[in-house]
């Protein structure tokens, strides 16, 4: 699914595609870091380029999610997805439903697939906590997230490769 992404993207500079990457629900910082990594661009640049992407969706995110979800519930496809989703975020938050902000920026630090920016959205949704506080925890998670990431590509042990397949 990304390899189709980034035949589309083909031609943009490979840092704004990194941005992109690193902003899509589907892959976050676990794929934008080592794929900036893969285009050779140096590694504190990729890791601030899938950090700025990460970032720029939550505040849009977290203001819009709850209206936009709640208006296509109305419609039985989505209800189900949005019932499917509510229920695997709730399953993979108890961390975030018990410490509330605290509990968000750990769910969102660690670069599982169930968790993330994207999920963070949700739970925070969810367990309704508060803008100001949800945004600096989801940040804080989508920064130590990253580091978590750059360091396992630094190891060696994640590559594009890896992700991409």
């Amino acid at each position: 699914m990304l390899n189709v992404l980034l035949n589309w993207l083909n031609g943009l500079p490979k840092e704004i595609i990194v941005v992109i990457v690193g902003a899509l629900p589907v892959s976050e910082l676990r794929g934008a870091i080592p794929l900036g990594l893969y285009y050779g661009i140096p590694f504190w640049k990729v890791f601030w380029l899938a950090v700025l992407g990460n970032s720029l969706i939550i505040a849009p995110a977290l203001i819009l999610f709850e209206p936009v979800s709640k208006a296509l519930r109305r419609f039985r496809p989505w209800s189900k997805f949005f019932d499917w989703l509510f229920e695997r975020t709730k399953r993979n938050s108890d961390a975030v439903q018990k410490y509330e902000a605290l509990g968000l920026a750990i769910f969102v630090a660690i670069p599982l697939p169930i968790t993330g920016a994207w999920s963070g959205i949700v739970a925070a949704t969810l367990f309704r906590i508060r803008f100001r506080y949800a945004f600096l925890a989801i940040s804080a998670g989508v920064i130590v997230a990253g580091l978590i990431v750059a360091t396992l590509c630094g190891l060696g042990l994640l590559t594009w490769k890896a992700v991409a397949h």
